[in-house]
């Protein structure tokens, strides 16, 4: 069995299946990767209803994941998570391809 190439920590999984359980219509969290932010790149999290055939899909517990193949070349070996401290609660990716990120840590350079 080969490692998945993008991971889910429990905790944003479990936040993750919580936001599914709330919507009508069966969709997923899509996680894509484009151009912006102030280091160069950005994540965009939204929600999804078309999983396309190209697609990983990563579930865990309840969670489905959806990243189309150009933005996976960029959270290759990566962990979503979701932390929930004092400034509020986010999704984070642990992405060991960035070799920078800006502050608020939803930018970053590779």
């Amino acid at each position: 069995m080969t490692a998945m190439p993008v991971t889910l920590s429990d905790r944003a999984a479990k936040r993750i299946a919580d936001i599914l359980k709330s919507e009508p219509q069966p969709s997923a969290l899509r996680v894509a990767v484009t151009g912006g932010g102030c280091s160069g790149f950005q994540y965009n999290f939204a929600l999804d209803e078309a999983q396309l055939d190209e697609d990983l899909v990563v579930e865990k517990n309840g969670a489905k994941v959806l990243i189309d193949p150009v933005s996976l070349d960029f959270l290759a070996g990566a962990e979503i998570d979701f932390t929930d401290d004092l400034i509020g609660q986010a999704f984070k990716v642990n992405n060991p391809n960035a070799t920078a990120s800006c502050g608020c840590g939803t930018s970053f350079t590779v």
